[in-house]
Order: structure tokens, then C-alpha cells, then sequence
């Protein structure tokens, strides 16, 4: 079942940043720190602001097997792009002991149809580059580039 997070969800929530934030770290330990995205302070904050919904797959038990942090985005007003309304995946993770089971794909539907009902022109999100299975995953829901960050280190 997919949900909007609760203030319980925070523990769990912060068990699975500290997994993708290692997932980022092994992939890019020159700019990924170990730890996670936000504290708990940050979290709850989160949970209270409407324009940035946290979805949440839980089980049969009301536990957290995934999240997809999601931010509304609208650029009024802006002298170069159109005032469309976005929802911009900011995070999304299954823990890794549950990924294969469609959780993820539920998730990202989850957020499809919230975009749609919210009346959102588009969809988008950033992958790194180093993580290959979230590309993957990406790609298999249709998504394709929009734009490519590119980088030259300077050591």
C-alpha cells in the first residue's frame, strides 16, 4: 500500500537515506559523505510542508518498505522558462533486502498520479550517473534525459 508518510515513519524513513546515501557515497566517495539526507528535526519539518509530499510503500504491518520524496515546482515569473507546474523526485529507495518486488515501480506510479491530480505539467528527477540500477529503473518507466550535468575534476 502506498500512503502520505507519518511523523512514525521517521525512524524507518532514516534508516533508508542512510542506505542510499551509502549507495552514493560507494559510487562517488570524492563528493558523497556516509550518513543521510536530512536529521529527524528535518524530517518532521518535511512531513508538515505541503508542497514537498513524501510517499511511503508500507507492508501488511504498516512498515516502511519504501519512500519517494517528492517537491512541487513552479517557476512564475521566471524571464526564460514557462510557469509549468513539475513534480521533481527528489529521493526515492526500497530497502535493499525488499528491491525485485515492484516496490519501486508502485512508488513512482504513486508519484504519476499525484503529479496528474495535482495538475502538473511534468514529471522529473536526477539520477547519478554512478548508479546504474536506478538508471536502469528510470529508463524502464519511460523516463529519458532532459538535461546532462557534466564535470571535469580538477584535483
Amino acid at each position: 500500500m502506498i500512503r502520505m508518510a507519518k511523523e512514525k515513519d521517521i525512524p524507518r524513513i532514516g534508516e533508508l537515506l542512510s542506505q542510499v546515501c551509502l549507495v552514493h557515497h560507494n559510487g562517488r566517495p570524492d563528493i558523497f559523505k556516509e550518513g543521510r539526507k536530512y536529521s529527524q528535526k528535518e524530517l518532521r519539518e518535511l512531513l508538515a510542508d505541503e508542497k514537498r509530499p513524501i510517499l511511503v510503500s508500507v507492508d501488511d504491518n504498516d512498515e516502511v518498505m519504501g519512500y519517494c520524496f517528492c517537491i512541487f515546482q513552479q517557476h512564475v515569473g521566471n524571464s526564460v522558462l514557462t510557469d509549468v507546474k513539475t513534480l521533481y523526485i527528489d529521493d526515492l529507495c526500497v530497502d535493499e533486502n525488499l528491491r525485485g518486488k515492484h516496490i519501486g515501480k508502485e512508488l513512482y506510479e504513486a508519484a504519476v498520479k499525484l503529479a496528474k491530480e495535482r495538475g502538473c505539467y511534468n514529471l522529473t528527477l536526477n539520477v547519478w550517473s554512478c548508479n546504474q540500477s536506478a538508471m536502469g529503473f528510470y529508463e524502464a518507466q519511460g523516463l529519458v534525459p532532459q538535461k546532462i550535468g557534466m564535470e571535469l575534476i580538477l584535483k
